[in-house]
């Protein structure tokens, strides 16, 4: 009688295997060059932040997994080139996030505060934006950030 568990295991290991061996699939990437990125306020209160710029499809794929915390005044921009549709979700990222939909002129288009560390559930853009802007969870709120607010940086043609 031939078994098939050793084989099944084996293929199951196989699978697994290269999956681990990725960089950042199991651990969080080195930091990516950081930038300057102000956030102006309607009423004219400008926020500094320095952030990760992730930029290559390798980088935004990992984002912040795996990191314990984000600073009050840091984060990481990812650049999607151009107007798309925006889905993120919280797989394997420990820190709670804010995370800021931001539309091509620089105006935030959403915010979703305090989204669930390891959720699989996809936080959405729900429309075209040109970037999304992850945050330490709450610091929208504490700082007064809102919907329309205006996002200054070098890939919306507004660098701080």
């Amino acid at each position: 009688m031939i078994t098939r568990r050793p084989l099944l295991a084996a293929l199951g290991f196989s699978a697994v295997t290269p999956a681990l061996a990725q960089p950042g699939v199991d651990r969080p990437q080195p930091k990516l060059p950081t930038e300057p990125l102000v956030i102006v306020t309607r009423n004219g209160t400008r926020h500094t932040f320095a952030v990760e710029m992730a930029v290559s499809p390798d980088h935004q794929m990992i984002g912040l997994m795996f990191r314990p915390s984000v600073g009050a005044d840091e984060g990481m921009l990812f650049d999607w080139g151009q107007p798309r549709e925006s889905s993120m979700w919280m797989r394997n990222t420990i820190a709670p996030l804010d995370m800021v939909f931001i539309a091509a002129d620089g105006r935030i288009h959403r915010i979703a505060e305090r989204t669930v560390p390891y959720s699989l559930t996809p936080v959405d853009s729900r429309g075209p934006v040109r970037a999304t802007l992850e945050l330490q969870a709450g610091i929208t709120e504490k700082l007064d950030i809102r919907v329309g607010d205006r996002v200054q940086h070098r890939i919306f043609g507004t660098a701080p």
